[in-house]
Formats: C-alpha cells, structure tokens, sequence
C-alpha cells in the first residue's frame, strides 16, 4: 500500500466570498466542479498538479462534522497509487470511526476526529523549468539572473500540520494504519511524518500543544523556488492579506516559508528546499524549541511598496 500525495482539502468556510478571493490571490486557478452545489456559492480551486481546494458553507451537508469551531478543513483526501493499494486499505480501516465504502474510494475519521478519504491518485507528472541557484564551488546559473515573481503558482499541496487531543494515537494510526514513515519528532510533543521512506521531510506534522484542542494549524504549497516563496509572499501582502510568520527558514527540514493567514481557518503557507530524505534516514529525536522551529524568520513579513519588513501598528 503506497500513499502517493495530498488530493484534495475540503473547507467549511463562514464567509465563502473572502474565502474564494483568498484562493484566488494565493495563486490557486478555480475550476468548474460538478460536485460543489453552485447555489451553495462554494468554489473548487487547483495547484499545479491537480490538487484541489474546494470550498463550501460551513452548513453543507455535504461535509462532515467539523473538529473544531469556525472556518476549518473539514475532510482531506490522500491519493494512493493504485486501486490494489486501495483495496489493501479496506481491512485495515474497515473498523474505524465513521468509515464508509464508496467503491473507489475509502473514508473515516482519524483519532483526532478530522474525515479522511483515501482514493486512487488523480494528480498530475508537473515539468517545470526551475533556474539553479549558484554556491561557492557550484556555479549551474551561468548568463543569466535568478527569476523575480510577480505572485506565486503552487505546485502542489506538500503537507498540512494538526493540532491533536492525542498524539499517541494519531501518529499509530498515519504510520500503522495508512504507512508513513516517522522523519524526525518533538519529544512528547510532535511528530513529522512523511507519506514513503524516500520523499521530502513531511507531509504531516501531528502538534501536541497545551491547551489547544484538535484544529488545523496550517496547510503547505510546495513551490519553484526561494524567489517564489518571496514573490508569492509580496503579492499577498499587496493584496491585503496579513503574514503569520515569513519569510523564514527551519532548520528541521531546511524550507524556506512565508505563512498567510487564512479565511478558510489556520494558515497557508509557500515553501520550498525542503530536505530529501530515504530509508538510511535515522529520525532525530529533540526537544521542542524557537532554536528548532525557525534558523530566522521577519514577523509580519515584507511591505510590497518599501521592501522592508512591514511595520505593525503599536
């Protein structure tokens, strides 16, 4: 069984409008979906690869139970290779909460109480040409200026990070049930995990935090490169639309970030440089600290108009 990438993120939004006109200038390109209700206003939005983002009203009845309160994710769809990998998965899951047989495809609820589909892989093979970038001793961009971004086009969806009631039981369920393997953690705190031994550091990051029930903390766009993520981060603060944390770096998994805050709940983030890992990985154990979360990062990111970081009201 091979779990294969993130398919698609269904949100429950409270205002569908601000919602639609955030995917929008995150650089999603919106779709026709038969199966989002045109009277309900909600939208289906895509990457690059044919990840989808779809939005509807928090009262349709076409999502599931939310996990928590206001604008959240609502279900999220992992794509398999194949229908045998489907297939093994029928078993596995068939006695977990709320789980449904579709045919083509699978659905429950994690420990955390968020909907899960699983379903053979739509996305799309994306070549893209992406200019190299220039080290002591390795020279690959030779007459010619690293690209500047007027916005960002994501990719594809890289991962999503959790909030979870129980750790314990969420990472048992991603990494015995569904197959992912455990890339570095948090003690007693978090886990990174990704969906093969041989991908990018995480596709899923499981956050135990005091106080803070089951939600979703944030949702990753993998991009071309630093320019991008800096290109993309611009546009939409020109835009209007306010920075969590960027641009950065976290030196767990190398990423170059800029994290968004979202109308659809928690945030969205571009990324890229990502770590490579394979099965010779031997995971870190470490504690949870700002020194492992960010190498650097500019709060409240940089202003379009002065290309200096954005000055915050006092």
């Amino acid at each position: 069984m091979k779990i294969v990438g993130i398919e698609e993120l269904e949100f429950g939004a409270e205002d569908i409008a601000t919602g639609k006109q955030f995917a929008k200038d995150f650089g999603l390109n919106q779709v026709d979906d038969s199966n989002v209700d045109a009277n309900t206003q909600g939208a289906t939005f895509e990457t690059l690869d044919g990840a989808r983002l779809v939005i509807r009203a928090m009262d349709d009845a076409e999502l599931p139970p939310a996990f928590e309160d206001g604008s959240t994710l609502r279900r999220m769809t992992w794509g398999v290779a194949s229908a045998d990998d489907l297939d093994a998965l029928r078993e596995k899951l068939s006695d977990q909460p709320g789980y449904i047989d579709h045919g083509d495809s699978l659905e429950c609820r994690d420990p955390n109480g968020l909907a899960v589909r699983i379903r053979p892989t739509r996305l799309r093979d994306v070549a893209l040409e992406v200019t190299p970038i220039n080290q002591y001793g390795d020279m690959r961009r030779v007459d010619q200026p690293s690209p500047v971004y007027e916005q960002a086009t994501p990719v594809g969806v890289g991962h999503t990070v959790f909030f979870v009631d129980d750790l314990e039981a969420s990472e048992h369920f991603y990494r015995e049930l569904l197959g992912f393997s455990v890339s570095d953690r948090y003690t007693d705190r978090a886990v990174f995990l990704r969906m093969q031994a041989r991908g990018g550091h995480h596709n899923l990051f499981l956050l135990k935090l005091p106080h803070r029930g089951a939600g979703l903390n944030h949702v990753a766009f993998t991009v071309r490169d630093i320019h991008e993520v800096i290109g993309g981060g611009l546009a939409m603060n020109r835009r209007q639309w306010s920075t969590f944390l960027g641009p950065g770096r976290h030196p767990i998994s190398s990423a170059y970030f800029w994290y968004v805050n979202s109308p659809l709940g928690g945030a969205f983030e571009y990324y890229t440089n990502e770590d490579y890992l394979t099965e010779a990985w031997v995971p870190r154990e470490m504690q949870h600290s700002l020194e492992s979360f960010t190498e650097w990062a500019i709060e409240g990111g940089i202003d379009a108009e002065t290309r200096r970081q954005k000055k915050t009201s006092a």
